[in-house]
Parts: structure tokens; C-alpha cells; sequence
């Protein structure tokens, strides 16, 4: 599915009765069937809603917050506008998905070094996300400063991926229609729907592993809801964890809890350490995109040790891949 165009449809959808619904105020608000929440996302996602109604929309379900139906629907509608990729048919893993769309703000952006220690392991790894996020170091800037190729298209993704490289994927080129959604932020103000959305993509036909944050408490139930009991076979797995700093990569100062969702059961497999461990002697001074790069050179190479949280997330990451192959290779 290499066609990025966004389905067009002439009939523009009326909103309205939508927004009487989700706007009432968080109190208010009665939350959308399944089916209308897909109903509506799809004519978002399409260019189908005025400006206006789309502003509305997004404040809306700012204020109100999304349930788990919604975001169920939200999903279904997003995944018929997202490009899909195949893992490489000879791996021993199913693959690995990383979303990041925040980035480093106070401390360096690991996430890199999480994807290259998975795929040096001969884990197939598709990291998604922004290319640049103002006032933060970006992933794909740190890729850059490794000069490590980001893909430019599906095919890319998965020739990088066959090659035991972990593939970058700019989520313009895995789902346009998204990205248009992402930037109403910056005429809004604020994160809409679709930054929750992108967090938990699933890009592959088969089964794969994915790694899933949240910032707020209250996304934390919500996904637990929705990892257990409203897509608890959505072609694999998922790591569910509290966001460094939005990131899905363990945190270096203090251990928090990974909960494994698993044919909608929950396993934690990480619990939170209180114990504040400190910076790491040798973490990168600053969390500019060159020294980072640099410092997790300097991890690839053995002379700085791999951060042990980092390490912990790594193996629970690798067991699960292999299971989850050989759970779809046995049917």
C-alpha cells in the first residue's frame, strides 16, 4: 500500500451534531459510539470537516477527553488512511514498534540507542514520528547526527529493516492525512486526539510489539482499558509505561512500571523503583542532537556500559518479539 493520497470524498460531513454532543464541557459531554467516533474521524482525516467545525471538534475533545470507544473508532478510521508494511520474512522476531513524537527537553533523547540495541540483536525496529519539534531534540535529529539514513518511504523502511537496521519513518510519509491533524497544534495551541493516536499506531500486517507511553494518569486508565478489553488482538502485543519525557524509552534516573498486554491480559513486568538512581557517570552532558549521537556511539562501541533500565527494556522487548513470531508461525 505505497499510494500516500488522502481519500477524497465530495460530500462534506456536517459536524454539528457531533459537537453537540462531545462539547458540553467536561462534565457536560457524552462521549460517541464506536462507529461515530469512526464515522467522524474519517471525514477529518479526509478534509470533509470546515475549519471551524474542526476547531471545535479538537477543543472539545481536549476538554472532554476521549474513551476508549473513541479511540477505538478514532483508530479503525486512521488505520484505512495509514501505510502498512510487511516484516522481513526471515527475521526470528516479530518486529518492534517505537513511536516518538516528543523528543528531549532536559535530558538526552535515548531513544535512538534503544532501537539500535534492538536491532543489533536481530529485532526488526520501525521508529515513527516528527522530524523536528520546537524547543526539543527530535529523534530523527539524533538518527541524522548518527547518519543514519531516515527512510523515505515504505519500501525504504523495510529494505532498512531487512538490512538489521532499525528504520526511521517520518509519520508525513506513513499517514499525511495524520500529520495534517498533528499540525493543527500549532493554530491550536494545544495536543489534540490524534498526538494519543499516533502513540499506539500499529503500521504492520502481522503481529508486532508495541512500545506505548502516556504523560497523564488519566491516559494511563484509558489505555489500559483500551489495551485490555477494546483491541486485545490487534495484530500483537503492547508495553504500556509513563512517558520520559513522552519517550517509550526507559528512564536512566528512575525505574518506572512496564505493563505487557498480552491477548488482553496485563503483566507488569517492570515495577516502579522509588529509588531515584541518580545521572548516569558517564550520560551525555548535554542533550544536543551531536552529543548524544555521540555518547551512544561511544555505548555501541562497549566503552560507556548500556544504562541499566535500557538494558532491562531491551530483553523484555527481544522475549516478547520471539514469542509473538512464533505464536503467529503456530497459528
Amino acid at each position: 500500500m505505497e499510494n500516500t493520497d488522502i481519500k477524497k470524498t465530495a460530500e462534506p460531513l456536517q459536524a454539528a451534531r457531533f459537537i453537540k454532543e462531545i462539547g458540553r464541557g467536561k462534565n457536560g459531554a457524552r462521549s460517541m459510539s464506536r462507529e461515530d467516533a469512526q464515522l467522524l474521524y474519517s471525514a477529518m482525516l479526509e478534509g470533509r470537516v470546515s475549519d471551524l467545525e474542526m476547531g471545535g471538534i479538537l477543543l472539545a475533545m481536549r476538554i472532554k477527553g476521549e474513551s476508549t470507544d473513541e479511540i477505538a473508532g478514532f483508530m479503525a478510521a486512521a488505520e484505512n488512511q495509514m501505510q502498512q508494511l510487511t516484516a522481513p520474512a526471515n527475521s526470528r522476531y516479530a518486529p518492534v514498534v517505537i513511536p516518538t513524537y516528543n523528543g528531549a527537553r532536559k535530558k538526552a533523547n535515548l531513544t535512538p540507542l534503544l532501537a539500535l540495541l534492538l536491532a543489533r540483536r536481530g529485532v526488526p525496529v520501525l521508529v515513527h514520528g516528527v522530524l523536528r519539534d520546537a524547543g526539543r531534540v527530535a529523534t530523527a535529529e539524533i538518527f541524522e547526527a548518527l547518519q543514519h539514513p531516515l527512510a523515505q518511504s515504505v519500501s525504504e523502511a523495510k529494505a532498512q529493516m531487512a538490512a538489521g537496521l532499525p528504520a526511521f519513518i517520518a509519520i508525513d510519509v506513513l499517514s499525511p492525512a495524520m500529520t495534517r491533524l498533528l499540525a493543527m497544534r500549532r493554530i491550536l495551541g494545544v495536543r489534540n486526539s490524534t498526538h494519543t493516536l499516533v502513540k499506539i499506531l500499529q503500521p504492520f500486517k502481522q503481529a508486532a510489539l508495541r512500545l506505548t507511553s502516556y504523560t497523564h494518569p488519566e491516559y494511563a486508565t484509558m489505555l489500559q482499558h483500551y489495551f485490555s478489553e477494546v483491541s486485545p488482538h490487534a495484530r500483537g502485543d503492547a508495553f504500556l509505561m509513563r512517558g520520559t519525557e513522552g519517550e517509550t524509552v526507559a528512564n536512566t534516573g528512575r525505574a518506572q512500571q512496564i505493563d505487557w498486554f498480552h491477548q488482553g491480559q496485563c503483566t507488569t513486568l517492570v515495577h516502579t523503583h522509588q529509588t531515584i538512581l541518580g545521572d548516569l557517570p558517564d550520560s551525555p552532558d548535554e542533550k544536543d542532537a551531536a552529543v548524544t549521537a555521540a555518547w551512544i556511539q561511544a555505548v555501541l562501541r562497549g566503552e560507556i556500559p548500556v544504562p541499566a533500565s535500557i538494558a532491562e527494556q531491551v530483553e523484555h522487548c527481544v522475549l516478547v518479539a520471539k514469542m509473538l513470531l512464533e505464536r503467529e508461525k503456530g497459528g
